[in-house]
């Protein structure tokens, strides 16, 4: 009976070691999961305003074709 105690108390040990490491590792993941997200959310600021001050460029670096001087084989 000795044994079996040992036995058993031995597989409890290693379970409730697995189950701290499994703890360990979803925190350690979740802390990851959520600086990538705050990094995504900056990121896609960052695109929104690229693509915003693109826009407004968009037209102000490119002359209207009256203001275009004709090319010099005319």
């Amino acid at each position: 009976m000795v044994a079996n105690d040992n036995a058993l108390q031995t597989r409890i040990d290693e379970l409730e070691s697995k189950l701290a490491f499994q703890e360990i590792t979803m925190n350690d993941l979740n802390q990851e999961l959520s600086a990538h997200r705050e990094l995504i959310d900056k990121l896609q600021v960052q695109v929104k305003l690229m693509f915003s001050q693109i826009h407004d460029l968009k037209g102000s670096n490119m002359a209207s074709e009256s203001e275009e001087t004709p090319p010099p084989h005319y």
